[in-house]
């Protein structure tokens, strides 16, 4: 959602302060103006809302510009960082935010299934901005983000109904393929002929400068419309229950404190040096909460628990990735991981 090469700019360096905002509109408008996010939702086709549809291709479009194929060939140079990064990605990731979920929200199911579809899709756009802050191996991180949107294709649903089915947690399956179909598949497919497009006509650095960083915005300026509509249909439910939130938050919390914890351990015992093992940490720490949030709006609604659960994923995803970044310098000038 940002160029990665200009690394973090002024408006995405408070987005969390703008999600905050959005999700204190949103609780007005529930308050004052309830009729504007029901006209918004109710514009709608086989049960998905129009505006927000469009919100939620927009957002998904620019992450998965980041897709190249041609990088994914540099595998075999060094593929250890690359397989612990998936390793987290796929299994420690989605079993450890599972397991919190269950043990922690149950009763509320809508909120576990709002944890697995965090903890189960790996992040393939904010990620590349974090690499460069942390000041890691952007080659790595290219790679990494590539084969992420490639395999989130195929991995995401397996995973998600696998990990929902435990508990016999009952999940529309259908609607979840074609979530990731809509949100993930088609995006990609534009993304893709699309920077072939713009490439062969206007160059490279074209694309990278200008075109890229503009979408960006516009996909942050959708992510925030989504969520202040999210909220102006949730705002009566979460003034009655402000628990929900806190009690969504606290394995959301936890979890990445135990992803983080393994990924630390495991590159440090894998003998990676800095700038491999941050980008290893990073990228097996975070989520892909914009899918997240379209595939659980497409289950259960934009007023549902699930779409709320997956909302407070990026409410925290933004500063403790750059707690992160602060976290990963201080410990590689402690000595934590190898040196030159």
């Amino acid at each position: 959602m940002a160029e990665a090469s200009s690394g973090l700019g002024t408006f995405e360096k408070y987005l969390a302060a703008w999600v905050a905002l959005c999700m204190v509109l949103g609780l007005l408008l529930s308050q004052y103006f309830p009729a504007l996010g029901i006209a918004i939702n109710s514009l709608q086709v086989a049960g998905i809302s129009i505006p927000i549809g469009i919100c939620l291709f927009l957002m998904m479009y620019p992450a998965l510009l980041n897709l190249q194929l041609s990088e994914l060939k540099k595998l075999a140079r060094d593929p250890k960082p690359i397989i612990l990064t998936l390793v987290s990605n796929w299994i420690w990731a989605p079993l450890v935010t599972a397991f919190l979920a269950y043990v922690l929200l149950a009763g509320y199911d809508q909120l576990i299934v709002s944890l697995i579809l965090l903890g189960s899709s790996p992040c393939t756009a904010m990620v590349l901005v974090w690499g460069v802050l942390a000041e890691g191996n952007q080659e790595q991180n290219v790679i990494n983000t590539s084969l992420n949107t490639v395999t989130i294709m195929f991995l995401y649903v397996p995973i998600v109904s696998l990990l929902t089915g435990i508990q016999n947690i009952q999940i529309d399956r259908l609607a979840l393929l074609v979530s990731v179909f809509m949100f993930i598949g088609i995006p990609l497919v534009l993304g893709y002929i699309s920077k072939r497009s713009i490439v062969s006509r206007k160059g490279l650095s074209w694309f990278d400068d200008v075109y890229r960083p503009v979408v960006g915005k516009i996909a942050i300026l959708a992510l925030l419309t989504t969520l202040i509509v999210l909220f102006s249909l949730n705002g009566n439910v979460l003034i009655e229950n402000p628990g929900e939130m806190i009690l969504v938050s606290i394995p959301l919390l936890l979890g990445f404190a135990i992803v983080v914890g393994i990924n630390l351990v495991a590159t440090k015992l894998a003998g990676f040096r800095y700038r491999e093992a941050i980008i290893s940490v990073i990228i097996g720490s975070s989520s892909h909460f914009e899918i997240a949030i379209a595939t659980a709006i497409s289950l259960y609604g934009l007023g549902s628990q699930a779409a709320l659960g997956t909302t407070m994923g990026l409410f925290w995803e933004v500063p403790i990735m750059l707690s992160l970044v602060y976290v990963g310098k201080k410990l590689n000038n402690k000595g934590f991981w190898k040196t030159d």
